[in-house]
């Protein structure tokens, strides 16, 4: 059966839905995949394991974010030989890009384990919780190779416009998780440890296992050995696309971790708290997040076609569906927040401080359907420079600076901590219509295929 979709001709809502909706489902499977860890450590662990995770999971993903970052180089990439009608160029595209996040991956495994303690240090972490928070990032470090594996063979199918193999290697991922968190927390009582080793393990077995069905189905280009080589010319161009998506997204994380360092700073209990309504957060922007790789597969086939015009429509309807869900979420998460984030805590006072941080992520959920479309259809347009720009700006002149201005205001409110993420959310939409506005006005095919 072909998997693959082609956005260039034909409706757009309906395939639209049809990618969108694996990838809605891979990235529900991939937030049970983190909470299931704090819902483990919730229920069977002390505290400190809850902080440590919380913690150390923050970091992990800020990392994994900036390797997804750079993969979205190769899925941009793949998608525009598609959209050009020249698939076969993809089996040198992957096949440079695989020996690429391999050097990535060896990078990764020797710094994030000896730069665990130092990572704990700058993130705050409670002293109850250090020890626990410094075993977890560093037995993470040690499998990065299979976290950048897992992620990469995501990011090529979505280039191919397959979102249901992704969604596929997430479902291995998150059962042999859910078996090894019940396993080694559960059983073994090893907490924040036990934790991050079914985090590797999971993923690990989920890349062997989907390498072995992967195998046994036809794509849409050739892949041989000579092809798995080093081609300077491909992998500048996966970075040229890449790097400004990795940065953004860095960025926009480590900003992230400064306001859950400056919450850590407030005590176990509030750091405790956020760190649930972290997890409860997953869920609640799966929807957008969704509609954003969506956007960047629709875009970049569009592109390659040369009907950005059409992928201005794929982006009116990403946004009218996704800012349906919003509003329900904005609900649920401002007016029922304390019975979401008892799912992941059983202490009554960091089920509180979790309400009243999501309050704030609540009025973000009516904002986050207009700007994480936007950011999926740049970043297939190749406009990933301006992604960039966006996301610091928002971060680190909006973000941080109310966080840490909120922190400072006598009560302390946690909620008043988060309303530093729709500040954000609301300077990057204007900056993104700003940009809308200038594509719009030099509407000609060359000025639209031109990046900013």
């Amino acid at each position: 059966m072909n998997r693959n979709i082609n956005f260039t001709e034909g409706r757009i809502l309906g395939p639209l839905l049809k990618f969108a909706v694996p990838v809605l489902a891979a990235l529900f499977l991939q937030a049970m995949y983190g909470a299931v860890d704090l819902f483990v450590v919730g229920k069977f662990a002390e505290a400190a394991d809850v902080s440590a995770v919380s913690t150390g999971s923050q970091i992990m993903m800020t990392l994994t974010g900036l390797v997804s970052g750079l993969a979205m180089g190769m899925t941009i990439l793949l998608g525009q030989k598609i959209g050009e009608n020249q698939p076969e160029e993809g089996g040198y595209i992957v096949g440079s890009g695989i020996l690429l996040f391999l050097l990535t991956a060896a990078v990764m495994t020797v710094l994030v384990p000896l730069g665990s303690r130092f990572l704990a240090q700058i993130m705050h972490a409670p002293p109850e919780a250090f020890t626990r928070t410094t075993w977890y990032i560093r037995i993470c470090g040690l499998g990065s190779a299979a976290i950048i594996a897992y992620n990469l063979i995501g990011s090529i199918f979505r280039g191919i416009g397959d979102s249901t193999t992704p969604l596929l290697t997430v479902l291995i991922a998150c059962i042999c998780n859910i078996a090894g968190d019940l396993l080694l927390v559960a059983v073994f009582g090893l907490g924040a440890a036990g934790a991050a080793m079914a985090t590797v393990f999971a993923q690990a077995l989920s890349v062997l296992i989907s390498w072995l069905l992967i195998r046994k189905r036809s794509l849409p280009f050739t892949m041989k050995k000579a092809m798995l080589r080093w081609n300077g010319r491909i992998n500048r161009k996966i970075l040229r696309i890449g790097i400004p998506v990795a940065l953004q997204d860095l960025l926009v994380g480590i900003s992230f971790l400064v306001i859950l360092s400056i919450v850590n700073s407030l005590g176990l209990t509030a750091s405790a708290g956020v760190g649930v309504a972290e997890k409860v957060c997953a869920f609640i922007m799966l929807v957008p997040a969704s509609f954003m790789q969506a956007m960047s597969a629709f875009s970049a086939q569009n592109r390659g076609a040369g009907k950005p015009k059409r992928a201005v429509q794929g982006l009116g309807y990403a946004v009218g569906v996704s800012l349906v869900f919003g509003i329900s979420m904005f609900y649920l998460n401002f007016f029922h927040g304390d019975l979401l984030s008892a799912v992941f805590a059983k202490d009554r006072i960091i089920i509180e401080a979790s309400a009243d941080y999501l309050k704030a992520y609540a009025i973000d959920c009516l904002l986050t359907c207009f700007l994480f479309c936007f950011i999926g259809f740049f970043n297939g347009m190749e406009y990933t420079g301006f992604v960039m720009i966006q996301g610091i700006v928002g971060a680190f002149l909006v973000r941080v600076p109310v966080s840490f201005l909120m922190s400072r205001r006598t009560p302390v409110s946690l909620f008043h901590i988060g309303l530093a993420t729709p500040c954000s959310t609301v300077v990057q939409i204007v900056l993104c219509l700003i940009c809308f506005m200038r594509m719009w006005k030099n509407s000609d095919r060359q000025k639209w295929n031109n990046p900013l």
